[in-house]
C-alpha cells in the first residue's frame, strides 16, 4: 500500500479494560453503511428492465448523477458509495462488491466481470491493534482495463491503462499499463 490511512474505531484505553467505545468517525461510517445497504437492497430488488428506477437508486448510492453509458447489472454491492467514482462507458457485471470507504476510481471504458471484489479497508495484521482501527488505501483502475470474473483487488492498488486482470486473480500490487496479470498470490509468508 502506498498511502495507508487509519480510522479509529474506539478508545484504545477503554478497549484494554474490555469496553468497546465507538468513535464519531466510525459511527458516521456505520450509519452510511446501513443507509447504503438499504439502497443496494432496493436496487437489487428492482425488475431488471426498470432502467429508470435502477438509475435513480444508483445515483442516490453514488451521491451524484451517473456518468454517460454506465452499465451496472444487479446484484450490486457497496458499503459506502460516495467514494466510488465511475468513468464513462464503465460496465459492471452481476454480483460485484465495492467496499469503497477508502476510495475506488474506475476510469473510462473499464469492464468488470461478475463477482469481482474491490476492497479498500481492512484491519491491521497485529492482533493487538486489530480492533483499534481500520486501515485503508484507495484503488485506482485506469482507462480501458478489463477485470475478470471473481478477481479481487486489494487496498492501495493501481491498475494501469489497457491492462487485463485474469479471472480469479488476487491483485495486491500495482499492475503496469498494458499487462496481463493472473494467478492467486495467497501463500503463508508470516506466522505469529
Amino acid at each position: 500500500m502506498k498511502h495507508e490511512e487509519r480510522l479509529p474505531i474506539h478508545d484504545p484505553e477503554l478497549w484494554e479494560r474490555g469496553e468497546s467505545v465507538l468513535g464519531a468517525d466510525f459511527r458516521a461510517m456505520s450509519a452510511r453503511v446501513l443507509e447504503v445497504t438499504a439502497l443496494t437492497h432496493r436496487l437489487n430488488a428492482l425488475a431488471f428492465d426498470d432502467e429508470e428506477g435502477r438509475a435513480e437508486v444508483l445515483s442516490a448510492i453514488l451521491g451524484r448523477p451517473l456518468p454517460s453509458r454506465l452499465t451496472v447489472y444487479p446484484p450490486f454491492y457497496t458499503d459506502h458509495g460516495l467514494n466510488l467514482r465511475l468513468g464513462e462507458r464503465v460496465f459492471i457485471n452481476q454480483g460485484c462488491t465495492f467496499l469503497d470507504y477508502g476510495g475506488i476510481t474506475l476510469g473510462d471504458g473499464v469492464m468488470v466481470g461478475p463477482k469481482a471484489t474491490f476492497i479498500t479497508m481492512g484491519h491491521p495484521v497485529d492482533p493487538g491493534e486489530r480492533r483499534q482501527f481500520l486501515t485503508g488505501a484507495p484503488i485506482v483502475v485506469e482507462e480501458n482495463v478489463w477485470i475478470g470474473a471473481g478477481a479481487m483487488i486489494l487496498p492501495g492498488v493501481t491498475i494501469g491503462r489497457d491492462s487485463v486482470v485474469a479471472a480469479g486473480a488476487v491483485v495486491a500490487d500495482d499492475v503496469p499499463a498494458q499487462a496481463l496479470v493472473a494467478g492467486p498470490k495467497a501463500a503463508v509468508v508470516r506466522r505469529w
